[in-house]
């Protein structure tokens, strides 16, 4: 029953996530490595054209991603 309860939680509670590029909370997005980048962003930056400024400020945010060692 335990089990049960814990699950109907999970399903019920939203988690967030803080966005690498706009630094907000939000809900929704995509993983890159160990980092994460909301929905909204992920679209902005896939219509931004390379010589618009805010590119720019998107490649600085990026820049913050690192590949993660794999260690074996």
């Amino acid at each position: 029953m335990e089990v049960e309860g814990l699950s109907s939680f999970l399903a019920h509670k939203h988690y967030v996530e803080t966005c690498v590029i706009c630094e907000n909370l939000k809900p929704k997005g995509i993983h890159l490595y160990t980092s994460f980048i909301c929905t909204e962003c992920e679209n902005d930056l896939i219509q931004t054209d390379t010589n618009d400024p805010k590119y720019k400020y998107f490649l600085k945010q990026l820049r913050k991603i690192t590949n993660p060692e794999i260690f074996s």
